[in-house]
């Protein structure tokens, strides 16, 4: 174990003072952090009108919503019903940006539906609900002269208003925690693909420079595989934690400095309420007195950093001990750099597979593909942290352990493998990698 430190410390320092390394960690971050810029900035931005179709099933409405017109919704009128796919799709309706669903029971149950294009702000659908509301409350003064008093609480409970996609209204594939969560494991096989490669080009080259003759004569070959795995991957953990600070710290500003009310509703934006006191009501004001950004409220509010970070560096680790076991049996069984490109192909596939397993567990979290693919070795860091984001329901938290359990002893196992072909085809020069070259390096001991 000894000689293993030993090697791990001379590839660890040689990787930490490459200018590739240093310009990574300062670069990526930053470059991370200028994406989160821009989504804070534009990512909440909406449209700021709004044309509504009202399909008011029994002519409840009667064609009016709103005393006189408005400069951010103009509403037209349907007496009957219209098939939410019928609007996603319907030529006729492609220039309305929302589908307002009225009929006689939301007078009693007090629950509509807004089927959207495109996501509105909070401004814009606290506006549309009041108007719905007052409205709602005209129609029931004309149908009762007189009520009771328990019929009048009735009258005064509030709408609840459901915004749905009309392209996606069961929202499998809106989920901003689930595209969060791919984004971490993305950065996951990021990282592992980038040292991986690492690894491979390591090994190859000193195969091929004979260098590894020298180094075997001091050392084993399961010592010099699993120095050059630890060392590398500890540049990897070092550059890692680099990019933590620099986006945490880069993050903790744009809070406390450039986006400070964003989350703030007692921030009053006293200029728009204003302008907008004459159509809105007092919850639209104070709604209107921040705006409302959505990727901002996903980083600050909802989700859980300390929980994440934490699979997310057990898993980046165990994924980086599996795939980098994997990158190094490349590289020691090809005969010549060459072969060794060759077979970065099928590595990059598993590499796209993974990611495809993420985004796919990002629409269907509850399919049975999603949970084969949660405890797949190749896949399983990109899923479980979609997973993680988005939530696992009750009884379901022992997937996250089982599939890393499964990922740690893949991880082993790939390990001793990987040793096997380590130690008989480092010193093999000079062939083409044959299926049975490998089984025959993996039976001899």
């Amino acid at each position: 174990m000894k000689n293993s430190l030993l090697i791990a410390l001379r590839e660890f320092k040689e990787r930490i003072g490459t200018r590739s390394f240093i310009t990574l960690s300062v670069l990526g971050p930053l470059s991370v952090l200028a994406m989160i810029f821009l989504l804070f900035t534009f990512g909440g931005n909406s449209k700021q009108h709004w044309n509504v179709l009202v399909a008011d099933h029994g002519n409840l409405l009667e064609s009016k919503i709103m005393p006189g017109k408005s400069g951010a919704v103009s509403y037209s009128f349907y007496n009957g019903v219209i098939n939410d796919a019928d609007f996603a799709e319907g030529k006729k309706y492609q220039k309305f940006d929302a589908l307002l669903e009225v009929n006689e029971k939301v007078l009693t149950n007090k629950i509509g539906f807004v089927f959207f294009r495109e996501e509105p702000d909070l401004r814009m659908q606290s506006r549309v609900q009041y108007h719905l509301e007052r409205r709602l409350e005209e129609v029931l003064i004309e149908r009762f002269k007189t009520v009771s008093l328990e019929d009048y609480r009735k009258i005064k409970q509030p709408l609840t208003l459901r915004f749905a996609n009309v392209y996606d209204p069961n929202e499998e594939s809106s989920n901003l925690e689930g595209w969060a969560g791919l984004f971490f494991g993305a950065l996951i096989f990021a990282f592992i693909f980038l040292f991986g490669m690492t690894i491979l080009r390591s090994v190859a080259n000193e195969k091929s420079n004979r260098i590894v003759e020298v180094l075997l004569a001091s050392v084993s070959p399961k010592q010099l595989m699993l120095g050059k795995i630890i060392g590398i991957g500890f540049s990897a953990f070092l550059q890692f934690a680099f990019w933590l600070i620099i986006i945490g710290f880069g993050l903790y500003f744009m809070r406390e400095n450039i986006f400070p009310d964003m989350l703030d509703a007692g921030n009053m934006n006293v200029t728009q309420l204003v302008i907008d006191s004459a159509e809105q009501s007092y919850q639209e004001s104070h709604f209107a007195a921040r705006e409302y950004n959505q990727f901002i409220e996903l980083v600050f509010e909802r989700l859980q950093f300390s929980n994440i970070l934490g699979f997310f560096i057990i898993f980046f680790i165990l994924g980086y001990l599996f795939y980098g076991a994997l990158f190094a049996a490349v590289g020691a069984t090809t005969g010549s750099e060459s072969d060794g490109q060759q077979f970065v192909l099928p590595l990059i596939f598993l590499l796209c597979l993974a990611l495809y397993a993420g985004y796919y567990t990002l629409n269907y979290p509850e399919s049975p593909m999603a949970s084969l693919f949660a405890y797949l070795p190749f896949t399983s860091p990109v899923v479980v942290m979609v997973k993680l984001t988005m939530g696992y329901g009750a009884g379901e938290v022992y997937q996250i352990y089982v599939s890393m359990i499964i990922l740690l002893i893949s991880a082993i196992v790939m390990l001793l493998i990987a040793s096997r072909l380590y130690k008989n085809g480092i010193l093999q020069f000079g062939h083409r990698v044959r299926l049975k070259h490998i089984f025959k390096w993996l039976r001899k001991t």
